[in-house]
């Protein structure tokens, strides 16, 4: 409960920065909560676990959030998320089951690798180019399963896979976003059940739920749904392709530092 501060200050930015660039706050609190799980002597064997957990179920009140205002606009391609949200959940499921298994320091590593391709990818501005219309509903929803089981492993709401995803197939930028938000809900939901059940019989601390951690869940939740309407009424004033380029900068160091 020390850090109580430190989860508040964190839920903020993490808000801030979902409002502001659309990106999801599991790219920072996952590398913040193993930090400080580390300084409070959690298990090396499960503080990784716990962090990843802990992020997915942020997720769940900022995703609802989010969907909520996205829907106000129509801009959700309801059809689509039904033909993804299967496979998202199997896929959620099956991450949180084969995050279970490896060691905490394998964890890290691909989390390191996954945040240097999302910091690479925001500094280039990479974005894929509209090839294909949206095919079947059995290959979204593979599509799906890919996208919940990588998203489960390293914590994260899916939007920096759901959405160019739906770029690629010439879905309109606003919608891409809008349903990818709702995409968030399910892998949330999932993949957090999936750490709850996966983490129950681990030697975890106090006020644990398997790899939920309640204080850290309950604060930066809070902060972040307060705070990400403030990021979005930024989002319309400030330069966001000079801001992308800092936080790349920023992923770039903390992928680095945590593969170190």
């Amino acid at each position: 409960m020390e850090n109580l501060f430190i989860y508040l200050l964190l839920g903020s930015f993490s808000g801030v920065l979902a409002g502001l660039l659309g990106v999801g706050g599991g790219l920072i609190i996952v590398p913040v909560l193993t930090w400080i799980f580390t300084t409070q002597n959690f298990s090396s064997e499960i503080f990784m676990h716990l962090a990843v957990g802990t992020s997915l179920a942020t997720i769940i009140p900022t995703s609802i959030s989010s969907v909520r205002a996205h829907h106000r606009k129509s801009a959700v391609l309801w059809p689509v998320f039904f033909s993804l949200a299967p496979g998202i959940i199997l896929g959620a499921l099956s991450g949180a089951i084969i995050a279970k298994q490896l060691p905490g320091s394998n964890l890290k590593i691909i989390f390191a690798i996954f945040e240097l391709l999302i910091a690479t990818q925001l500094f280039f501005g990479i974005k894929p180019h509209p090839a294909r219309q949206l095919s079947s509903t059995f290959s979204q929803a593979s599509a799906g399963t890919i996208i919940g089981t990588i998203s489960a492993i390293v914590g994260i709401g899916g939007g920096s896979l759901t959405v160019p995803y739906l770029l690629w197939h010439n879905t309109k930028i606003q919608s891409a976003i809008a349903t990818s938000s709702a995409c968030g809900l399910p892998i949330a939901i999932a993949g957090t059940a999936g750490f709850i059940i996966t983490g129950w019989s681990s030697n975890l601390p106090e006020y644990s739920t398997g790899f939920v951690y309640w204080p850290a869940f309950i604060s930066i939740a809070f902060c972040s749904i307060i705070f990400a309407p403030l990021g979005a009424h930024w989002a319309h004033k400030i330069n966001d392709q000079k801001l992308k380029k800092g936080f790349a900068v920023f992923l770039f160091i903390i992928g680095i530092k945590m593969l170190m």
